[in-house]
């Protein structure tokens, strides 16, 4: 729970367009949709990808570098790193079990016999939309535990998408569809003062420096 003592503290060294803004973009962040890309060798797409959830809208991403240990690219990111919550998994295993543990139903957004066409897909369940390297897809463990499976229509002569167009257009699709929906998609209030919380931190220079300032002079903390 968000000390919101704390928070105004923290708050009321930003700017009122800056604390505006936050607000702004909180009534358009949802973790109803959460994306997970597996070992893309590239990681300038999974930085893209990064930036497509800012974007959009979607509040948490998920990144499993079973293969490939790297940072995201704050350059192709442009900061998106500082506003999406970033989750890291040694393990294809372990992100399926954490996103299954809170609800979530596996998509894996690759051709397959039993897959649905992006426009027909059911915005009303709670998704974990997965993407996979560029080079081979998703990997079979995936594949076998999806709930389901997404593909974008298309009717030229190349057959798939860079992982960070495709998830764009994806994302891009989903969010506007849920967003005319009825379903209820926003944050909670308390996940909203947590990101304001976090948000005000990842804003103000020094924070450290400023934290422990703060908490010796108010030892109940």
């Amino acid at each position: 729970m968000v000390d919101l003592v704390y928070l105004t503290f923290l708050e009321n060294m930003l700017t009122d367009k800056r604390k505006q803004k936050f607000l702004k973009v909180l009534q358009n962040r949802t973790n109803h949709f959460t994306v997970a890309v597996e070992d893309v060798f590239q990681m300038h797409n999974t930085s893209a990808v990064v930036r497509s959830c800012d974007v959009f809208g979607i509040q948490e991403m998920h990144v499993i570098e079973q293969r490939y240990g790297k940072s995201i690219d704050k350059e192709i990111a442009m900061g998106a790193q500082k506003w999406v919550d970033i989750h890291r998994f040694d393990s294809g295993t372990d992100c399926l079990n954490t996103l299954k543990a809170k609800g979530y139903q596996i998509i894996a957004t690759t051709p397959h016999q039993n897959d649905i066409l992006l426009d027909d897909f059911d915005i009303s369940k709670p998704s974990a939309l997965f993407f996979g390297t560029e080079r081979d897809g998703l990997s079979n463990e995936i594949i076998r535990q999806a709930d389901g499976y997404l593909k974008i229509p298309m009717v030229g002569f190349t057959e798939s998408l860079n992982i960070s167009v495709s998830a764009a257009i994806i994302i891009q699709n989903l969010m506007g569809r849920l967003r005319q929906s009825a379903i209820d998609w926003q944050l909670s209030e308390a996940a909203m003062q947590e990101k304001r919380l976090a948000w005000a931190r990842n804003s103000i220079k020094d924070i450290k420096r400023i934290e422990a300032r703060y908490f010796e002079e108010n030892p109940k903390y």
